[in-house]
This record gives C-alpha cells, structure tokens and sequence, in this order.
C-alpha cells in the first residue's frame, strides 16, 4: 500500500510495538503528527511542557522497561533541546530512538528558518544517526535503528527526516518488529576460570551492564559458586535484590564502606558490564594494585580505558557468566568472609543514627512504603547519593538515575516515563536545585494524570557542589546558596498538582500518607538542613586509604 512518509514512520512505529511516544510539534514535523492523530487509536502520543523532558521521559520508559524509548521534535530548536537528553541516555547506555523533523532536502545547507545540522552536533553522543535521503529507505532506516539502539551495548539512535521526505508517497509493507543482533559470547574463559579457583579473595563488581543483559540469576549464582560478596556501580543498584546476604551494596567514592573496602582488598575483580570510572577507582595508580581483573563486557572499548584487566572477556554479560559456571566448581572462602564481617561492623559504626530530619530517616521512611514494583527515580546531587544509600531494592530496573553525565532536571521527566512504562506509582527523589531545572514538567504529570510522588529534599542550597565548597574550597559559598524565595506547594497547587510542605517526621509520615493514596502528581517539600554531608566520600584523587566516613574526621 502508499503511504506518506510521515505515515509511514508511525506504522513503523507500530510495527515496532512501540506504544508510546514523548515528544513536542513543531513546523518541520507537522505531518508526523497528523499521522499520530490518525493511528492516536493505536499508538499514545505525550505532550510535554519542553523537549528535553520527552528525552528524559523516554529514557526513564526505556530504563524501566527494557525496551526502546521514543522521542520527537521539530528542527532547529526543537531539535537540539533534545541534545542533554540523548547525552544522558548515551553516557548510561539506554535504548533510545529520537526522530526530528528537518526543512526540505533542497533548503539543507542554506541557513533557512529553524534549520540546524542535528545529524552533526549529536554524533559524538548517539550510537548511530541518519539523515534520511528518500523515502524509500524511510522504513527500513527505523527498523535498522531499532536494531541498532537494542544490539550489543544498547544506546540512542537519532533519525532526521526532510520535510520533503516526510509527504513523500512510498509502498509500505509492514513486516516483523526486528530482533537485536546475536549476542556474542567469549569463546575461551579457560585462563579467567583458573584466576578465579585461584583467588582467595573473589569480589563481584556488576554495572548498569549486567541489568541490560538481565544477568540477576547468573550473578547471584556466579557468587554462591565462588563464596564471594556483590558489589555494583550506582548503575548497577537494583540489579541483584538488596537484601541478598551477599549484596555488600554500591561501590566508589559515596559507596557503602563495607562493599568499597572489601573490593580494595579482593585479590579477584570480576566486573560484569561496568566500567571503572574516576568516582569508582579514585587515584587509578593506587587502584586494586595486588588484585587481578577480569573484566566482562559487551564493548571492548571499555577495556583498559582506566584500569588494564588481567583477562578482557568480551561478550554479552549474562552468556560469558553462564559460560564461567560451566567450568567452575564450588568453593568456599571462610577466611575472607571473616573480612568481610569486619568491614561491615565498622559499616554499622558508622551508621547515622541521629534523630529527627536526618536523610537517613527521611529515606528509611519512604521505604516503608515502596512496593517491590515501585520505580524510584533521582535527580542528582546528595538526594541521589543518600537514595542509593539507603534505599533497599528488590526487584531489577527499579533505580533509575542519570549515572554518567549526571544530568540535573533529569528526574520528573524520567519519572513520568518509568510510571508509564511501568503502569504503577512512580518516585522521584529531588534536591530544590535539580527539581528548579525542569520542575514545569510537573504540568505534564499533571495533565495525564500520572501518579508519583515527588519527594524534594530542600536545603536551600545546591547540597553536593556546595559539600565541595565546604570540604575542599574553605567553606567559600560562591552561587551555591540559592536565597530562592519559590513556595513549592504554591507551585505545584497551581499546576493542578497536590502538594504539602513538612518540617519534621510526623509531617512526613502525613505527607506519604496523603500522597501513596493520591490518583495523581503529589509533591512533599521536605525541609532539610543544608549543613547535611554525604558519606562516606572518596576526596578528589584520593585513594580508598584516604576515605572519609564521617563529619568527625574533619574540620565541619
């Protein structure tokens, strides 16, 4: 049959499975979303207030479901408001498809009205991208992208289609929704299975890696086998289910001290689908010295980009573990666990066990009304650290946070787009500082009636480059006492939203009352003192010998 081609990217689309898209009209893409309101029976169109909230919210549908995200804009503008919500999609390796409205080939080039080069500026930032040249290639460019942006190490795809492309007429026939590429395995895991009968020491070190390969089972079995703890990157939290008995927690510079320091202290490294970035290793020449690495994942790139393994496994994380089991007989490391204990104990000293309006006591709290279902979504600042502290998971894909480029203003389109994916109440943890960057998508929430409950910690100030200020720049405030005079209940109140402000845990106990039992948005302005500090904290080139674990090791 002929189709247009802005109907035949939408039966593309549907073709795909894809039920949702997030996005935002414009003029070079108006005849796409003609088609979306003649198929809107078929496939579920969500306006948002900004584009950079329909990436975000693409990328929250895609974190929490598994599958492929979907973004639209026009040219131009459009376009490159899209720019911070593929970086971040890019940086955390999550699936994402966004297609943009361009001017008519013959205009490309010219300088004309809302003209932008789109393909260009994202390169560096998505796995692949087009700029379509006929329509005739139209549906099978989607479908390539499709692939592209599932296969191997998942990640966004751009596509940009000439308005001229866009009213073409083309024959269409729909075919299958496209499978990613096989995946690959290590054919030889023979010198890595002797390290690890080997080692004494064996620590699991996972990623958001391993949750994209959906490698929960294996990791959990690969430890039991070998006697050894589990620890994970922040994107790697809610990978394995936090109560495992093994699960030491995240690892790094705001880590868990017991999972930091026994990893430091492993003479095997097994990292699945991770990488060993600065907030992790810290001063990389003082970095797991003595100990041996094996280091599996799906892209060699990331082999010795920071730290050398001693054996690089290249291959789908979940196939390389099944294939280490299979050479690996049980063992058992009474002598390390005895360690391990240890750690934890000195864990348990250090808890925060003050009373009153502590984050520790404000998180505890909201975990008592988590369903294992529930996605908790975080901006980023302290409120993200002390979420991935304190916050217990149970079941994969329920942490959703920007981990690589730390994106302020990434947690209420996420959140919008985790519940949707999801079709259950979503949480978004923000600071003032993150929920102010994009805080008009509450309006969206709002107008689709998605229920989730935004619990702002607000200080008053921005909490993580001011603890910076506080620690290594002599207490010098410089624009980070944000003196904002906003009334955040006023706010949400005007948006259509319910809101309460609470100063104290009673209130907050009345507040996720009123707000686990609303129909939709519901925001809390949590008071919270600004002087709160998040530890432990690698400092800045630092080694774990340098680890601070409390304000009481320093001049605060």
């Amino acid at each position: 049959m002929k189709l247009k081609g802005a109907d035949i990217i939408v039966r593309t689309l549907i073709e795909q499975n894809i039920d949702t898209v997030f996005g935002y009209p414009g003029g070079q893409i108006l005849d796409v979303y003609d088609s979306l309101y003649k198929y809107r029976d078929e496939i579920n169109h969500v306006l948002t207030m900004h584009e950079q909230g329909a990436a975000h919210a693409a990328d929250g549908y895609a974190r929490a479901t598994g599958r492929v995200g979907v973004v639209m804009a026009t040219s131009g503008p459009g376009a490159t408001n899209l720019v911070t919500g593929i970086a971040t999609a890019y940086l955390d390796s999550v699936p994402m498809v966004a297609i943009c409205g361009n001017v008519p080939s013959d205009q490309l080039g010219t300088d004309s009205f809302q003209e932008i080069d789109i393909t260009g500026i994202t390169l560096p930032i998505t796995k692949h991208n087009y700029i379509v040249g006929s329509v005739e290639s139209l549906a099978d460019t989607i479908r390539e992208a499709f692939c592209i942006a599932q296969s191997g190490r998942p990640g966004p795809v751009l596509i940009d289609v000439p308005k001229d492309i866009q009213v073409a007429m083309c024959d269409y026939e729909p075919k299958e929704p496209v499978v990613p590429a096989e995946k690959l395995v290590c054919k030889d895991v023979s010198a890595a299975v002797d390290c690890i009968k080997e080692s004494k020491r064996p620590f699991i070190y996972y990623g958001g890696g391993a949750i994209a390969a959906g490698a929960e089972k294996e990791i959990l079995e690969l430890a039991e086998r070998i006697d050894a703890p589990i620890g994970c990157s922040l994107m790697g939290i809610s990978g394995v289910p936090g109560s495992h008995s093994r699960f030491l927690g995240m690892q790094g510079m705001h880590g868990h001290y017991a999972s930091s320091v026994s990893m430091q202290h492993a003479d095997c490294i097994i990292a699945l689908g991770v990488r060993f970035n600065d907030r992790v290793t810290g001063n990389v020449g003082k970095f797991a010295t003595r100990t041996s690495i094996i280091h599996v994942d799906v892209d060699s790139a990331e082999f010795s980009k920071t730290v050398r393994p001693t054996y690089a496994l290249k291959g789908d994380v979940k196939m390389v573990v099944q294939a280490l089991l299979d050479k690996l007989e049980k063992k058992s490391c009474p002598e390390w666990w005895k360690k391990i204990k240890r750690n934890l104990e000195k864990q348990n000293q250090q808890a925060d066990m003050r009373p009153g309006m502590t984050p520790c006591n404000i998180l505890t709290m909201l975990g008592t009304y988590l369903k294992p279902d529930t996605p908790v979504v975080t901006d980023v600042g302290q409120h993200q650290m002390w979420t991935a502290q304190y916050v217990q998971f149970e079941k994969t894909r329920r942490f959703i946070t920007s981990g690589g480029l730390g994106t302020m203003g990434f947690g209420i389109g996420a959140a919008i787009g985790a519940q949707m994916g999801t079709s259950t109440r979503a949480v978004l943890v923000t600071g003032d500082g993150s929920f102010s960057m994009c805080m008009q998508e509450l309006a969206t929430a709002v107008s689709n009636r998605v229920p989730v409950v935004i619990l702002m910690m607000n200080n008053g100030v921005l909490g993580m480059v001011r603890q910076w200020q506080t620690l290594f720049f002599d207490k010098h405030y410089s624009n980070t006492e944000l003196n904002r005079t906003i009334d955040y209940v006023a706010f949400a109140r005007a948006l259509g939203a319910e809101g309460m402000r609470v100063q104290n845990l009673q209130e907050l106990q009345m507040a996720f009352d009123k707000a686990f039992s609303s129909s939709g948005p519901f925001l809390i302005d949590c008071l919270v003192d600004k002087n709160e500090l998040v530890f432990p904290m690698l400092p800045p080139g630092g080694s774990m010998d340098d680890l601070i674990t409390g304000a009481g090791e320093l001049d605060v």
